[in-house]
């Protein structure tokens, strides 16, 4: 299926973007660090931040593993896009009715309920910093401003508003491993693969491995490629180089969280919140450290990895939807009421903001977080069964099929969110029992 009209030019190359010289143009790149910037919030800040903690660097492999699983997932969806012309939801949908009866309830469920999340992260820092306005009012001006930003602005925009958040996030964290000064020898032991001792030692290295950067976003990239211009596989090279490139940023920038985890939060004998509090308990131990300027500075990291986090997905996820719910209604992908700026991608970027303000004063309904952690749980490991399907078959021309090594790599994808899911299931079920 193509798409009902042409998808818009950056104006930066030959017919298809690529010039005359097959250079790869490093001013392209984007989506891929869009994508990992998207993935990379509070709480994937809160995980390797108290891994660095509980455990040092036994856990610095475990980190650069699953920054590896992130770029196969990723790398699979772009080149299932590029090398078909077609949607990831296309291919989903390809497979059998299964995914869309999988994928409508999760992708309304999980809006609701991440919205109200996403508004919350990125209003921590703020209210922590000016502390006039309470936590509600200034999630509510988080949320308000995603929504202005995404509903009036072009990817263009939004692509360079991230570029400049994920510059400020990875200048702070990273500055502040440098003045950490990191245990280089230590560092090194980190990277033979061990499980800590004791009781979930293993489940929260798979947690490690397989929640930081991972998200529905991650399936996003390929509407990104497609709204930045990049839509036959002449762009493949380019698209590689750019979702490598930006997780390998992602892989410094979570290292550096886990260095400071590791040399400032266990030096101080602190036991961190496992919550996005967390981060508020690290600003207070910056303080007593190095003082209120640096404690401030992580302040502003927080608040733009957290925000970056939100307006990704205000955009992304309200992309899937508008290509879901478009294919539903017998539109091809592409037309114009699926893009940005359409009728379903409005209506999605309303019910990520203005109904989960209602949970700011509700509270969280248990049956709603229940199935928002059932569908959660079976996302990733349903992204990684899926690509496994579609890179294998006749769908996708034979030189743009799965080898070996990446076959193996999303198998283990796959089983490594199973376990996690199954595990966070039972967890979610012991909670409510």
């Amino acid at each position: 299926m193509k798409t009902a009209e042409p998808p818009p030019h950056d104006g930066t190359g030959g017919a298809d973007g690529v010039g005359s010289t097959e250079r790869v143009r490093w001013r392209l790149l984007g989506p891929g660090l869009v994508v990992a910037a998207t993935g990379v919030g509070a709480p994937d800040m809160v995980a390797t931040l108290v891994a660095g903690t509980r455990y040092g660097y036994q856990l610095l492999w475990a980190v650069i593993a699953g920054v590896l699983l992130k770029i196969v997932l990723v790398e699979g969806a772009g080149r299932f896009s590029l090398a078909t012309g077609l949607t990831i939801f296309e291919g989903w949908r390809s497979l059998g009715a299964w995914t869309s009866w999988y994928f409508g309830p999760y992708i309304i469920i999980w809006g609701f309920v991440y919205g109200a999340t996403a508004m919350s992260s990125s209003a921590l820092p703020l209210a922590a910093a000016f502390p006039a306005l309470s936590l509600t009012t200034w999630a509510i001006i988080m949320g308000l401003l995603g929504f202005i930003m995404v509903w009036f602005g072009r990817y263009a925009l939004f692509e360079k508003v991230t570029a400049v958040l994920v510059g400020v996030m990875f200048v702070v964290v990273v500055g502040l491993a440098i003045i950490a000064v990191p245990n280089v020898p230590s560092m090194m032991s980190g990277l033979m693969p061990l499980i800590p001792n004791g009781a979930g030692g293993l489940m929260y290295t798979l947690a490690l491995a397989g929640g930081v950067g991972g998200t529905i976003t991650l399936a996003a990239y390929g509407y990104w490629l497609r709204e930045k211009g990049w839509i036959t596989p002449r762009w493949m090279r380019v698209m590689r180089i750019d979702n490598s490139a930006a997780y390998v940023l992602t892989g410094v920038f979570v290292i550096a969280m886990l260095i400071v985890g590791a040399e400032v939060v266990r030096a101080a004998g602190v036991s961190l919140s496992a919550r996005d509090e967390g981060l508020l308990e690290l600003r207070a131990v910056l303080d007593d450290r190095y003082g209120t300027v640096v404690g401030t500075g992580f302040l502003v990291g927080f608040w733009a990895a957290s925000f970056s986090s939100l307006i990704g997905v205000w955009n992304g996820v309200s992309l899937m939807f508008a290509d879901y719910w478009g294919n539903m209604r017998g539109l091809a992908s592409g037309h114009a009421d699926t893009r940005v700026g359409g009728k379903y991608f409005k209506f999605y970027l309303v019910w990520l903001t203005f109904p989960p303000m209602l949970l700011f004063q509700l509270g969280r309904p248990i049956g709603l977080i229940l199935a928002y952690g059932v569908l959660g749980a079976l996302f990733m490991p349903f992204l990684a069964v899926t690509l496994l399907g579609l890179l294998n078959s006749s769908r996708v021309g034979t030189e743009w099929r799965n080898g070996t090594l990446t076959n193996v790599a999303l198998a283990l994808c796959t089983l490594v969110f199973a376990v996690l899911g199954i595990s966070q299931l039972w967890s979610l079920l012991r909670g409510l029992m």
